[in-house]
């Protein structure tokens, strides 16, 4: 009669067990998500910030009928309705930090416009918009400000993707800026330097960014990810792919400590679901960087199972039909693979450095 031996492995669940977890399912069936500290309600309302990855979650929240929250309204090609407000991408902690600080009025950086083909930009969101004059830019950056104030003081469940840990700083005053300078403008090269920021200083940033909110907003819930997107270039003197590992490693990294030493601040596995061995690199496009929309639909369904309270949210946005054909009217109209891929586009502004 022989007896089974038992290890502390015994008693885990199937999650515990690369091949039954990983190796062996459909890869569209892999769920790494396995607890999470609180859900989102129909009365929530919700704020994103962060890489381009951030967009697809603020699209879910729209199709599924919740309330995406936007302070600052306006066209839809003018870079409105990306973010609650427009400020762009929010690569790394120190610039999310940095931008409470700005609105209100505990930082102000010394470098205020940049100067683009004889028009003005903002520094710190200089892909969204361009203005005739300083007067014109500046009254901009208070309503901006004044949404962003909003944004942080209404939101319920506040979701920050993660992208970068490679940053663009002034040498005055540490200001961080989300592109290099000479990229999106024409003046100031030598009034920056490079920042490569360690696990250290990024969860000291986000650290300071969570108690600060939570001044002015104590009972504001967060969600922290990892962008599964690919660094598109790096300043480090070495390979890309190796600046690559160390970001996202180090981005998971700081997700965790705080994700695990802050109450009811969550992590869902966005970087995870993407990336796993699971998938062999089949969710990413030939590039090897774009994720691919069945991907995305990966993501964004586990993010709708295990955080979003499906039975009270409101009606969810239906998709586009077409009503049958009588025979006096034209065929409905084909949706293409470009409309489709519209469908999954994100705005990044990363993207200049390999323009």
């Amino acid at each position: 009669m022989s007896t089974q031996m038992t290890t502390p492995y015994s008693q885990k669940p199937t999650s515990s067990f690369w091949k039954r977890a990983v190796a062996s399912p459909e890869p569209s069936t892999v769920d790494p998500v396995i607890d999470t500290p609180f859900t989102i309600n129909a009365e929530d309302q919700i704020a994103t910030a962060g890489s381009c990855f951030a967009q697809h979650i603020a699209r879910t929240l729209v199709r599924e009928g919740y309330r995406y929250l936007v302070t600052e309204d306006g066209p839809s090609e003018q870079n409105y309705g990306l973010f609650p407000a427009r400020f762009g991408n929010i690569y790394s902690t120190l610039q999310l930090l940095q931008l409470f600080q700005r609105a209100y009025g505990l930082f102000s950086p010394k470098d205020q416009v940049w100067q683009q083909n004889g028009a003005f930009v903002d520094p710190f969101r200089p892909q969204v918009a361009s203005f005739e004059t300083q007067d014109a830019l500046e009254i901009d950056r208070a309503r901006h400000l004044s949404a962003v104030r909003q944004m942080f003081e209404t939101s319920n469940i506040f979701v920050f993707t993660l992208g970068l840990t490679e940053t663009w700083m002034s040498k005055v005053d540490d200001a961080v800026v989300p592109l290099a300078p000479g990229v999106a403008e024409t003046s100031s090269t030598a009034a920056y330097y490079f920042s490569n920021r360690s696990v250290a200083q990024m969860t000291a940033d986000l650290t300071s960014f969570i108690a600060k909110l939570r001044v002015i907003n104590p009972t504001v819930k967060v969600i922290l990810t990892v962008s599964p997107v690919p660094l598109i270039a790096t300043y480090e003197p070495r390979h890309v792919l190796v600046s690559t590992c160390y970001s996202k490693s180090a981005l998971r990294v700081v997700a965790e400590e705080i994700s695990t030493s802050i109450y009811d601040v969550a992590y869902f596995p966005s970087y995870e679901i993407i990336t796993g061995h699971h998938n062999k690199y089949k969710y990413f496009a030939e590039d090897l960087r774009e994720v691919r929309p069945e991907g995305v639909d990966h993501v964004m369904s586990l993010f709708k199972r295990h955080y979003l309270n499906t039975d009270q949210a409101a009606q969810p946005v239906p998709e586009p039909s077409h009503p049958s054909p009588s025979p006096e009217s034209p065929s409905p109209k084909k949706v293409t693979q470009e409309e489709m891929d519209d469908l999954y586009h994100v705005v990044c502004d990363e993207e200049a450095y390999d323009a």
